[in-house]
């Protein structure tokens, strides 16, 4: 009898020793000992609450700001689909699934004339990635437009979490372990729709400038520390260029690593380890990691 065989029925797909790789933005990194894409909510709860309660479970997006190591994840990986990606209006607010990409969520909001969701053009996330580490751009974060998010606990209950239960902070939240966000009602306030895709088209045309998009990438590596920059600290400590193996500090932004064609994740984490280094050893400044990495290493 195979693992799957031991896991819940579901209306979804299950897949065992999954790849991984083509599913994140740096395209490296292990297999999932389980992928699971639940069909809809209740198919998700239903899942949770049969699933034996000692395998953890770990949801993904679109993979953008994530290191998958080159071991795998031993775990069950959920990965939320078009089901969990619908979006829809009432007023000022905005009702979007936890599957839908944060640009998505821009447009929308723009094309329904509410303002404060232009910088959602500027995280390559899902929503339900923005919202569990309190995504942030160009000024604005998460926990600035957030009523609330919806939210499948481990057991496979589901609750409504208001913003100030989130408890977060820079790039973190409190949610616990093992949950899932499904949706996020999120609230702006009426502006133009001219305005808002001026703001759009300026964010977008400033990450295509600086940014190096066009290439195998995680995102954002380090957190900003206090009052100042992660790009501008590693660039002073000698960093851009640096290379390991097929892993490199892009040379157009200091704060992204990007995978040359071969890297794999135990280059890319490597790299990062060393440019953390040579930062605490230039300006004394210890910077932390904003790419999640998870799994094991091989």
């Amino acid at each position: 009898m195979s693992a799957v065989a031991t896991l819940p029925e579901t209306c979804g797909k299950l897949s065992e020793d999954a790849p991984l790789a083509p599913l994140v933005w740096f395209k490296s990194g292990g297999p999932a000992a389980w992928l699971f894409e639940p069909k809809d909510i209740d198919d998700l709860q239903q899942f949770l609450r049969d699933l034996d309660p000692s395998l953890p479970v770990w949801p993904l997006g679109l993979g953008s700001n994530l290191i998958i190591r080159d071991g795998g994840i031993r775990c069950v990986v959920v990965r939320l689909g078009k089901a969990f990606a619908g979006i829809e209006t009432d007023g000022l607010r905005i009702s979007c699934g936890a599957g839908a990409p944060g640009i998505s969520v821009a447009s929308k909001a723009r094309d329904q004339g509410i303002a404060g969701m232009e910088f959602l053009r500027g995280i390559p996330g899902t929503i339900g990635g923005a919202v569990r580490m309190n995504a942030g751009a160009y000024g604005r974060e998460v926990c600035n437009v957030l009523e609330s998010a919806d939210v499948i606990l481990r057991n496979g209950d589901r609750v409504k979490i208001p913003l100030a239960d989130m408890g977060y902070t820079y790039r973190h939240s409190d949610l616990p372990e093992g949950s899932i966000v499904v949706s996020a009602t999120l609230v702006g306030e009426s502006g133009d729709p001219a305005l808002i895709g001026a703001e759009m088209k300026r964010i977008a045309d400033e990450r295509e400038a600086s940014q190096p998009l066009r290439t195998k990438t995680g995102g954002s590596t380090f957190k900003n520390p206090e009052g100042k920059k992660a790009w501008q600290l590693v660039d002073e400590a000698g960093c851009r260029g640096l290379q390991i193996g097929q892993a490199q500090v892009s040379e157009k932004h200091c704060n992204f690593l990007i995978n040359l064609g071969g890297a794999t994740s135990a280059d890319i984490e490597a790299l990062g380890e060393e440019v953390r280094k040579r930062v605490k050893a230039h300006s004394g400044v210890e910077l932390q990691w904003e790419i999640q990495r998870v799994g094991q290493k091989a």
